[in-house]
């Protein structure tokens, strides 16, 4: 079994020497640890090396362990980077503190909602289908602006990123140059793009944040 505090390390290593080459700022680019599928004991040792920001992709997944971990690492910030359903937006408002898959109307309207129901504010992110996929979440990029502007105009929520995932079998490259360029046109500052085998070509594009689980966590 690979370890990961090991491999944690070789990743923020990778990200220090993409950013060099990127010529951005050593620290510009977040690392989300996707913790997915794996359970607290696993992820513990991971959180007690230093890390502090991880993904999940189901909300009752994460509901079975954040909880139980933030008790000892209240300083833990979570992000949902799977689907929202919307009969889980109450759960996910109260426990994420970023939800990435911002993606369609009526998940919008129901986290405008919920959110001055609980008064708590996660940071949102729509989510971009870049390659146009009918089986995968997230906007159309043709549709992409106009949802933004919905999202801020009719239902008062704040847009900080967006986040897409590449089709698996096409060069990553011009989906992250498509998601960087409706950022731009949206005036979106932050850009949540690249996971295991592809984050070193995201932080050329400019990602702020990157979502790395296998390469850290090892195959699920």
């Amino acid at each position: 079994m690979p370890n990961a505090v090991e491999q944690l390390f070789a990743v923020q290593s990778e990200i220090r020497k993409a950013e060099a080459e990127a010529n951005r700022p050593e620290g510009s680019v977040k690392l989300v640890a996707v913790s997915k599928t794996f359970d607290a004991d696993a992820i513990r040792p991971v959180i007690e090396a230093g890390q502090r920001v991880f993904g999940e992709n189901r909300v009752q997944e994460a509901l079975a362990k954040w909880p139980y971990l933030r008790t000892d690492f209240p300083d833990i910030e979570l992000h949902l980077i799977g689907p929202l359903q919307s009969n889980k937006t109450q759960e996910a408002v109260a426990l994420f503190d970023v939800i990435e898959t911002v993606d369609r109307e009526k998940i919008a309207s129901t986290l405008a909602v919920e959110m001055k129901k609980q008064n708590r504010f996660p940071k949102l992110f729509v989510q971009v289908n870049t390659g146009s996929e009918p089986q995968k979440a997230g906007i159309g990029p043709k549709e992409a602006l106009a949802f933004i502007t919905r999202c801020r105009g009719v239902h008062g929520l704040m847009i900080e990123g967006l986040m897409c995932i590449p089709p698996a079998d096409e060069n990553p490259g011009p989906h992250f140059a498509l998601l960087r360029k409706i950022a731009d046109e949206a005036d979106v500052e932050k850009l949540s793009m690249g996971m295991s085998g592809d984050y070193r070509i995201a932080i050329g594009f400019g990602a702020t944040s990157i979502r790395v689980g296998s390469a850290i966590f090892g195959a699920r």
